[in-house]
């Protein structure tokens, strides 16, 4: 098990040394927190009808601990459950919100959502079903290290496509545990375990951009859009634009994957040789894991239902994959100590992710940093309004939660884009296409930090390679707009 910044730092305690690294990132945080919380007033930001956006104290606030988080998120100076703490600490120390909505944050609908989500991944790992997968998989692609990787990414991508990435992610956290195990006789950090997580994490938010049932960011921009544009966006629809991109995508970071980690070993000798007794050791599939299957392939039809039958629309999707938990329990599939083990410093990042987020949005500090970015394209050739558009919702999902994020970029966008000629329909599809993958913060996205726990990379590490993958995706997105969906037919400019 690779060490944590904590052990590191003990290590360096004990051997009378200092972290000097540690030091100078912990007080760079708090240093950018303090020069803009104690700035003067900043300017409005004004949008295109002349209607003005003030930033209050709160707002300025925001953005300083907005700030800080960033720091220490990224540079992991303190574990990333603590900062998340501190997110919460700091808006109530300075009064920048109501510590019932500061801390009350930490238990929003989503984040039960992904605890969730990972409990039915721990019911597969305990019950066997993920090493029955494992098994299955690698008997399939064979002794390739390549195509393990690539076996591991379609099968990532494709679970996307009926549900929700971080339960995807979560399903096959513990499978590609089971696969490493092969590869590498402890658990210290390796190319190809850098690779086989990290990939997770990005190619799942690639498949989830490809129907409304990989995320809910599709469904809340489709509304934003109806009440803006007053048109309809279908199920397929959305699915006709984003499948070539979204797939793609998993090629392509497949092959960044190759790139910048590259398996040290080609083959795993004698694989198919070892993993057959071990799949003909786990004998027919066990009552327990059918019906673990059973819980899981209901509660996700329930979700899938939800688009497609009004009746169901209401029913809160936390409450319906919490069900699979309480199921679990009552039926002894997982018992108390199991709880026990659920990632809570995971649980306590996302109920950080989810405060800054709200925090920047009740106070407007969010709509004063869309306007302000999206203004100074008001006036540039379409295709950079676009790429700015989508560059602005690209950082924005690694901060916060990419609904947020296209929350408060999409209207403002849509309000700015007839003023270019820009058709409505490229500025939803683009800004659903980069708010499906932040490759940048672990706070991005569920499958990221879920990925993390791998203790195969640090948070700087998937900082480090989500830049260039950032660039080809913004690269990618670029291309689709100019060449690909308009042969497919998409509008790109009002005639």
């Amino acid at each position: 098990m690779a060490d944590t910044t904590a052990e590191k730092v003990e290590h360096l305690a004990k051997a009378g040394g200092i972290d000097w690294r540690r030091i100078f990132f912990i007080g760079l945080g708090a240093a950018l927190f303090c020069i803009v919380y104690f700035s003067p007033p900043w300017a409005d930001a004004v949008d295109p009808q002349e209607k003005h956006f003030v930033l209050s104290p709160q707002g300025k606030a925001a953005l300083a601990i907005f700030l800080l988080a960033g720091i220490w998120w990224v540079f992991e100076v303190v574990p990333i459950g603590v900062t998340s703490i501190t997110i919460g600490v700091l808006q109530a120390l300075f009064l920048v919100r109501d510590p019932k909505e500061a801390f009350g944050d930490f238990m929003d609908p989503s984040v039960w959502f992904i605890l969730g989500s990972i409990v039915i991944g721990m019911s597969f790992a305990k019950t066997g079903l993920t090493r029955r997968m494992a098994y299955r998989m690698l008997l399939m692609v064979g002794e390739r290290t390549s195509m393990i990787y690539l076996g591991a990414f379609v099968m990532t991508a494709a679970l996307t496509l009926i549900m929700a990435h971080t339960a995807v992610a979560a399903a096959v956290y513990p499978l590609l545990v089971a696969i490493y195990g092969l590869y590498a006789e402890d658990n210290r950090p390796t190319r190809f375990g850098k690779g086989l997580f990290m990939g997770m994490a990005y190619v799942a938010g690639a498949g989830s951009i490809i129907t409304l049932l990989g995320a809910a960011r599709g469904a809340v921009a489709i509304g934003f859009y109806k009440r803006v544009i007053g048109e309809e966006i279908t199920f397929f629809g959305l699915t006709y634009y984003m499948l070539p991109i979204g797939a793609l995508m998993v090629i392509i970071l497949w092959g960044f994957f190759m790139l910048v980690y590259k398996p040290e070993k080609k083959t795993i000798p004698g694989l198919r040789e070892r993993v057959k007794p071990l799949a003909d050791r786990l004998g027919p599939i066990t009552k327990t894991e059918i019906l673990t299957l059973l819980i899981v392939f209901s509660s996700i039809a329930v979700l899938g239902l939800r688009s497609f039958i009004p009746a169901l629309a209401p029913v809160n999707k936390s409450a319906v994959i919490l069900c699979t938990t309480i199921l679990f329990f009552m039926l002894r599939i997982l018992t108390i100590k199991d709880l026990e083990e659920i990632p809570w410093n995971i649980i306590l990042l996302f109920g950080g992710a989810m405060s800054i987020g709200f925090c920047l949005y009740n106070t407007g500090a969010a709509d004063w940093l869309a306007i302000n970015w999206l203004v100074m394209f008001q006036n540039a050739h379409w295709f950079i309004f676009i790429m700015g558009i989508s560059f602005f919702v690209l950082i924005m999902t690694n901060f916060i939660m990419n609904v947020a994020a296209i929350a408060i970029s999409l209207p403002v966008a849509l309000v700015i884009a007839p003023y270019l000629g820009v058709a409505p329909e490229v500025i939803l599809f683009a800004s659903l296409v980069v708010a499906g993958m932040p490759f940048l913060l672990l706070v991005g996205a569920a499958p990221n930090a879920i990925a993390y726990e791998s203790r195969q990379f640090t948070s700087a590490e998937f900082f480090l390679k989500g830049l260039p993958a950032s660039a080809i995706l913004l690269a990618v997105l670029g291309f689709f707009v100019l060449v690909i969906w308009p042969v497919m037919g998409m509008p790109i400019l009002v005639k």
